[in-house]
């Protein structure tokens, strides 16, 4: 095998193309973190992001994208900005992972969301755990049927809020794709307000991650495109989300919603309509992302595999990495397998951000 870095805005039309063909021949990679047009657009944004070009005789057989931070530490393309990641390859591609490292220059590489059973990397993984996903391709009346299933007391509540919030707030609107920039800035707006007042960083906090969400914004082709969609009550928008899609496949990103309404669930409300939206413009699945969040358990209809896992080669780099990483790795992953510990994280999260925000209340010269 030849291994070529480069950066993804050097890959020419053949390799770009030779890229979207790789990623359709193989269900596991249909996932718009996975597509070439993302690679592209953090390449412009980032100087770290290279692609390792795999080929034979035969000619290319597949792509690595990823991160080379300092001391050649290796991350995923996007960090902790996507759900996905791996290689672009045919589908019974096994490299030695650690002369992959090599030939990329690395003496790391940590993954946590890696598509789970490719061949290279399937040896250091150290963990496997499941991403629920709503699955459209038994229609959405079916889909339906299983979240009723999953529990009919959650679904019966949520559709007796949304028929009030649609009764007390000028009746509801759902818009699928919006091109308007303005309603873009609403949605980014109510996610930085959710992550101050969660105790969380507050991503748009950074220039390039503004940047990067307004480039994806514009793509619309049919293989690749942001889409943003938003609820309206009346014609005040209450409840957004902004996400990638391949040709089947969404992939949940910046959901948010106004806080004034939030006595109407206006987030899960959004989120069935935009099941329903989805599933009639002919994508197949939502992927909501592995962890997190309750209401993706009776939300979802099924289950994609992500692993999690380190590989290195020696050098103090890799050991102090390793110092540094995995016991906060592990600590995450026993917080997100138990719900009580989730949520008593949240809440300490949640006070934290309260108490920040009443600080810089006092310290502000207009109170």
């Amino acid at each position: 095998m030849n291994i070529q870095v480069v950066r993804p805005g050097e890959l020419g039309d053949s390799e770009r193309a030779r890229w979207r063909e790789l990623q359709k021949a193989d269900p596991s990679l249909d996932n718009p973190f996975l597509s070439v047009e993302f690679a592209v657009a953090m390449d412009r944004l980032r100087d770290y992001v290279r692609v390792a070009v795999i080929s034979d005789g035969g000619g290319i057989k597949g792509f690595f994208p990823y991160e080379r931070h300092s001391f050649g530490i290796g991350k995923p393309l996007g960090g902790f900005l996507t759900t996905c990641h791996g290689l672009i390859a045919e589908k019974d591609l096994r490299l030695d992972a650690k002369a992959l490292l090599r030939a990329c220059k690395l003496s790391v590489f940590d993954f946590d969301h890696l598509v789970a059973g490719q061949p290279t990397f399937a040896p250091y993984e150290a963990d496997v755990r499941p991403a629920p996903v709503m699955d459209f391709t038994a229609g959405f009346d079916a889909w339906l049927e299983q979240v009723k299933t999953n529990s009919p007391k959650n679904l019966k509540t949520v559709r007796y809020k949304e028929r009030k919030f649609g009764r007390e707030q000028g009746g509801l609107r759902f818009e699928w794709s919006s091109a308007d920039p303005e309603v873009l800035r609403t949605l980014l707006n109510w996610k930085s307000d959710q992550y101050r007042r969660t105790g969380r960083v507050d991503r748009f906090a950074q220039p390039w991650i503004v940047e990067l969400t307004d480039m994806m914004h514009a793509e619309n082709s049919s293989d690749f495109a942001g889409v943003l969609t938003m609820l309206y009550a009346g014609d005040v928008p209450v409840a957004g989300h902004f996400g990638l899609r391949t040709a089947t496949t969404l992939v949940g990103w910046f959901p948010a919603y106004d806080t004034e309404f939030g006595r109407y669930s206006p987030g899960i409300v959004h989120h069935l309509q935009m099941a329903e939206a989805a599933a009639n413009a002919g994508l197949h699945m939502v992927d909501m992302g592995k962890g997190g969040k309750e209401y993706k358990d009776w939300l979802k209809s099924g289950v994609l595999y992500v692993a999690e896992g380190r590989i290195s080669r020696p050098s103090p780099a890799a050991t102090v990495h390793w110092m540094g990483r995995t016991p906060f790795n592990k600590a995450r992953t026993i917080v997100m397998d138990r719900p009580s510990l989730y949520r008593a994280a949240d809440r300490v999260l949640k006070g934290f951000g309260r108490v920040r925000s009443s600080m810089q209340q006092q310290e502000s010269p207009n109170t």
